[in-house]
């Protein structure tokens, strides 16, 4: 088990960052990577219902990406203001607050100014929105008061001034075209500053034939916040420390999945977030599926003891990222490595517009 930060690097030529999607959602690569054999193939999204079992539960992200990104400037100075609303304040409160917020409400968010931040700053942003710093939580990090003027929602007024919040490694700035492409076409729960971009390859086809071979699927949500794209910054990775994520688990699904272990079939986790989501919410005692709703700090690497996950859908994610750290925990460090060596050669597209790898036993 490796607790080094270096261990997890490998070469990514620039060109291989996915910057646009590229043509239909289920047209792009998947590459599978037995845990057992380490044995690699390369196939297309669209074979994946062939891959999986009648019997198997598909468990999928149902998150929302909101326009998080928020542009202004502050009140008196003109200065330029970039805020990215990551979620509520008080932990009781979960994404679908966001749509009855009331006119003044308290989110963290992380901040960008021309000159700094400091608590008492007010900012304006487009559409009547405006915002108060009341305090600095460090890690570019402030709990924010934002306003609506009488009769509006902060919901209506952040999709008016907001701007959907692409990673950092998109180089350009959203078009019309992102607003469909970075949301799942199962998007339901709204409150997530990033995609759960495993999922982005299914179409309504994909999930009809995997009816048709039996396999059932099943939701959860997790707000996906901007600690994804934070570096890792410890080279020892037991000093490294997880933004918290607020997850739900609906009784269903905790039934589906129980039931399902209970039977001996296999949990397919389609992305890291509901890996995640399925290993936090987990009995410690009896192994068995939580339902309701928590935060989560869990970071998962290699010698972490899966009680959930079989197989794993993911995308191909930053070298040196707490996602690649995911994968190796499941794969082994050595095979997710040599897998992404083989996916660098054969050429293909990384991280979020990218595609796909299933990670099978």
């Amino acid at each position: 088990m490796s607790s080094r930060l270096s261990d997890y690097d490998f070469e990514l030529p620039e060109a291989q960052i996915a910057q646009q999607p590229l043509g239909a959602r289920d047209a792009s690569r998947l590459m599978t990577v037995s845990r057992s054999s380490g044995a690699w193939a390369h196939r297309r999204f669209s074979d994946l219902p062939e891959l999986l079992r009648p019997g198997d539960v598909l468990v999928l992200n149902d998150a929302r990406v909101i326009p998080a990104r928020l542009l202004g400037a502050k009140a008196g100075t003109g200065g330029r203001v970039e805020l990215l609303v990551v979620r509520p304040a008080a932990s009781t409160l979960t994404s679908a607050a966001l749509a009855q917020a009331p006119e003044a409400s308290d989110w963290i968010c992380l901040g960008q100014a021309s000159k700094g931040l400091k608590p008492g700053a007010r900012v304006d942003f487009p559409s009547g929105l405006s915002a108060e710093v009341l305090e600095a939580l460090g890690g570019g990090e402030y709990r924010v008061r934002f306003h609506a003027p009488p009769g509006a929602s902060f919901q209506e007024l952040l999709a008016q001034a907001g701007r959907l919040p692409l990673p950092p490694y998109i180089t350009r700035e959203p078009d019309a075209a992102d607003a469909e492409r970075y949301q799942t076409v199962y998007a339901r729960s709204s409150g997530s500053v990033a995609a759960p971009t495993a999922g982005l390859h299914f179409t309504e086809a994909t999930f009809a034939a995997l009816e048709a071979r039996g396999v059932k699927r099943v939701t959860v949500t997790l707000d996906v916040g901007p600690g994804t794209f934070l570096p890792v910054r410890e080279e020892e990775l037991d000093k490294h420390k997880m933004h918290p994520e607020r997850y739900g688990v609906p009784e269903e699904t905790a039934a589906a999945v129980n039931a399902a272990k209970a039977e001996g079939r296999r949990i397919v986790a389609v992305g890291t977030t509901v890996v995640r989501t399925l290993e936090s919410a987990t009995d410690p005692r009896t192994g068995r599926l939580r339902a309701g709703m928590s935060d989560t700090v869990l970071f998962i690497r290699p010698g972490f003891p899966f009680r959930q996950v079989d197989l794993l859908l993911t995308n191909f994610h930053l070298p040196r990222s707490t996602l690649v750290m995911l994968v190796s925990a499941l794969l082994g460090r050595e095979r997710t490595l040599e897998a992404y060596r083989e996916a660098v050669r054969a050429g293909y597209r990384f991280f979020s517009y990218g595609d796909a790898m299933l990670v099978t036993e």
